[in-house]
C-alpha cells in the first residue's frame, strides 16, 4: 500500500482537499481541518514544548499546494500559513484518525473559551475607576 495518492484535488473554492488512493475511496479533508492540524512548528510546537491552538479558522481555505520532493506538500492558506510540511504518512494519519483529532479540537476550543468562528470577538470592559476587567 503507497501513502503516496495518485491525485491530489483541489475543490469547494479551496475548501476541501481531496487525496485519491489506488487501493480505495478518496479522502475528503476540509482545510479547516488541514489548518489546525498543520505539522508546523507555529501550531504543534517544538518537541513537546509549545505550540499554539489555532482560532477561529472556520472559513479558511488552501489557495496554493506546491510539492515538497516526491515526499510531501506545503499548503497556501488564506490566512497566510504556509510552513507546515504535510508528508504522505502524515496525511493517511489525518484521514485514519479524523474523528478522534477534529473532536478533541473541538474540546480545546471549548475548554480555551475560544471558536471556530473568525467573527466572533470577546470584547472586555474596563472599569477605570476601580482598575479592573469586568
Amino acid at each position: 500500500m503507497s501513502d503516496q495518492p495518485k491525485r491530489v484535488l483541489l475543490r469547494d473554492s479551496g475548501r476541501q482537499l481531496t487525496l485519491e488512493y489506488a487501493d480505495g475511496e478518496p479522502a475528503r479533508l476540509n482545510a479547516e481541518y488541514l489548518r489546525v492540524n498543520s505539522p508546523s512548528a507555529e501550531v504543534k510546537g517544538h518537541g513537546k514544548e509549545g505550540g499554539t491552538l489555532p482560532i477561529g479558522k472556520q472559513h479558511v481555505t488552501i489557495v496554493k499546494i506546491e510539492r515538497a520532493g516526491n515526499y510531501a506538500l506545503r499548503l497556501h492558506f488564506d490566512d497566510g500559513h504556509d510552513s507546515g510540511i504535510y508528508t504522505w504518512i502524515y496525511f493517511r494519519q489525518l484521514v485514519s484518525e479524523k474523528q478522534q483529532r477534529w473532536q478533541k479540537y473541538l474540546m480545546e476550543l471549548k475548554k480555551m473559551g475560544e471558536t471556530r468562528d473568525p467573527e466572533t470577538q470577546i470584547v472586555r470592559l474596563i472599569d477605570p475607576s476601580k482598575n479592573q476587567i469586568n
